[in-house]
């Protein structure tokens, strides 16, 4: 009979990206990989170590395991993992702790390490090296896979402790990544979505990430390329030119902004005036029609006060920006704005984000608004509801209701009415 397997992926895409991979490689070393509420031997939890609440949701997921599934033996695996290897290993039923620089070994460390009666904790430091993965990344739940391209990251912005979670920054040997891609497309995907920490740092004997781009420009039956994440000092003239003009890559940018205002933003390490972030955000605006430009934003660092922050929700408002994720400030053990004087009272945090929400909503709805009675192209994904639901290129949500199989279909839907995060459709 063979081990049943679980997996449980907390955080970014990246993680969701590595899961998959992981997946298939103990799909392919004989295990049985089970939903994660069926019974199984042994549940993998992909950790996230970027805020507090991360760090709070590994310890609630694992007390659901004993819950739902107490015989099971538990491996931590990923970036808590590697920063808290104690602590983890201190949880229940907790039989692995494996860090990021050997978790895609996890299944060779269960097959040897099975025997010990206390927890086995592999978490070395992180080399700095280009990498290869080993199995292709075949996502069983979503129509769209992700591609990891680069790991790690040398900013060492002040609130985050990702380079100590996940090391320097590194890049993937790049015929390895067309090698997966091709299987990605081999196994059904039509749109693959570029990952990592800090991809526009992706650098292999002499490629970019605009040389990744075209190269899965060339591979046959990839029909979108979306870029997850990139950061404003990382993109190039070229890469929006690209996007500009080639029909396979999504109009759409995630730049991370995380304050308006340059005292926070000197605070936080970032390396750019806001002035600068304005202008590349409104020069892509202007030379991409129609393109979907979300951020991110952190609410309470330390020293934000109230001029700070009505700044920052005045960028947000007036500048070309269509959606954006915000953030409690977290402080992090190793991140080096726990130093910082001047906290902010969690009672105005939560005050300040409840306001950056109503406006992230009013943005999204007016983005919305632009394309209503326009006909798009939409890749759907899954049928909930009654409705089945998928994206534009350009990351607008869009349901309709149809007795065709739409899952994994590119299809050309008119759009009707805006509904919150959706806008409802009929197919043309």
């Amino acid at each position: 009979m063979k081990t049943k397997i679980s997996f449980y992926t907390l955080g970014c895409r990246l993680n969701q990206s590595e899961t998959s991979v992981m997946q298939n490689q103990f799909e392919s070393h004989g295990y049985q990989v089970v939903d994660f509420y069926q019974p199984s031997d042994i549940v993998v939890v992909n950790t996230c170590t970027v805020t507090k609440h991360g760090d709070n949701d590994t310890r609630k997921i694992v007390h659901k395991i004993q819950r739902v599934n107490p015989q099971a033996q538990i491996a931590l695996i990923g970036c808590q993992a590697q920063t808290q290897k104690e602590i983890l290993a201190e949880m229940p039923n907790v039989k692995w702790v494996v860090g990021n620089a050997r978790k895609m070994e996890l299944p060779e460390i269960i097959r040897d390490e099975t025997a010990s009666d206390h927890p086995v904790i592999v978490a070395p430091t992180i080399p700095r090296e280009s990498f290869t993965i080993p199995a292709a990344g075949i996502d069983r739940q979503h129509t769209r896979a992700n591609i990891k391209i680069q790991d790690g990251c040398d900013s060492f912005c002040s609130f985050c402790e990702i380079p100590y979670a996940r090391g320097r920054a590194r890049s993937r040997e790049f015929d390895d990544i067309l090698k997966e891609a091709r299987v990605l497309v081999d196994a059904g995907h039509k749109e693959l979505v570029i990952t990592g920490i800090n991809v526009g740092h992706y650098a292999y004997k002499g490629k970019g990430i605009v040389d990744v781009v075209s190269a899965l420009d060339d591979v046959a039956g990839i029909e979108r390329i979306r870029i997850s994440s990139i950061e404003p000092t990382t993109i190039p003239d070229t890469l929006i030119q690209k996007m500009k003009t080639k029909t396979k890559l999504c109009r759409y940018l995630h730049i991370p902004m995380q304050s308006g205002h340059d005292d926070i933003l000197q605070l936080m390490k970032r390396g750019y005036r806001i002035e600068d972030f304005l202008s590349l955000i409104q020069r892509i605006h202007s030379d991409v029609p129609e393109i979907c430009i979300g951020t991110d934003v952190i609410v309470g660092f330390p020293g934000e006060t109230d001029e700070h922050f009505k700044t920052t929700y005045h960028h947000l408002k007036s500048a070309p920006i269509n959606y954006f994720h915000v953030f409690s400030y977290s402080k992090r053990k190793m991140a080096k704005a726990k130093k910082l004087a001047d906290p902010v009272d969690p009672a105005t945090i939560q005050e300040r984000s409840h306001i950056l929400r109503e406006l992230r909503d009013r943005k999204r709805q007016a983005f919305y608004e632009l394309f209503s009675g326009t006909t798009q192209t939409v890749l759907f994904e899954q049928k909930k509801d009654g409705f089945w639901a998928g994206l534009t290129d350009n990351y607008i949500r869009v349901k309709t209701k149809s007795t065709q199989t739409l899952e994994n279909q590119l299809v050309d839907v008119k759009l009707d009415n805006i509904e919150h995060n959706f806008i409802s459709g009929t197919i043309v």
